[in-house]
């Protein structure tokens, strides 16, 4: 591990010389990740993308992509974009990234499972805001919301994401 990983445990983050707090998945950490076990996958992971709601809040870095109206992430474990981005209006399950709640105003792309996906194996795991302090996620890395901005000025495409169990 280097100095420039975001490293994740069960008590929290470690980043950039930093200590912050996060919550993880509902279901812990896990080396056995499938869809809907509400864990956080346990290894090494690379930060794909970074997603923002220019609405919300300002670009956090050049590499930024904005979520528009429409932008959705397939968790259709049978479908040939699973775990993927896709658009409105899509016909199997998915989730909105264009959320009424704070959740996803950022969100760091991991390659969990990325790209290519293998059915059941798990979808959507990034980094994004928590509902509240230490709120389980449904397997992602979730935040406050001054930590969450420090952190994507920080991050860059390859930044690799250590889960340890």
């Amino acid at each position: 591990m280097s100095a420039a990983d975001i490293v994740v445990t069960r008590w929290g983050v470690r980043a950039f010389g930093r200590r912050l707090p996060a919550a993880i998945g509902r279901g812990g950490i896990t080396g056995t990740k499938r869809e809907g076990d509400g864990g956080t996958p346990l290894g090494i992971h690379r930060i794909e993308g970074m997603l923002y709601r220019p609405d919300r809040i300002a670009r956090p870095a050049p590499w930024a992509e904005p979520i528009l109206l429409g932008d959705l992430w397939s968790d259709a474990s049978g479908q040939p974009d699973y775990n993927h981005a896709v658009r409105a209006p899509y016909p199997f399950s998915h989730e909105k990234l264009r959320r009424a709640d704070p959740l996803y105003d950022a969100v760091l792309v991991t390659d969990w499972n990325w790209p290519e996906a293998e059915p059941g194996r798990g979808s959507a795991i990034f980094l994004h805001l928590w509902r509240r302090p230490r709120h389980p996620t449904e397997g992602c890395v979730a935040f406050r919301r001054a930590d969450f901005l420090w952190l994507l000025r920080k991050a860059e495409p390859g930044t690799r994401l250590v889960v340890k169990g």
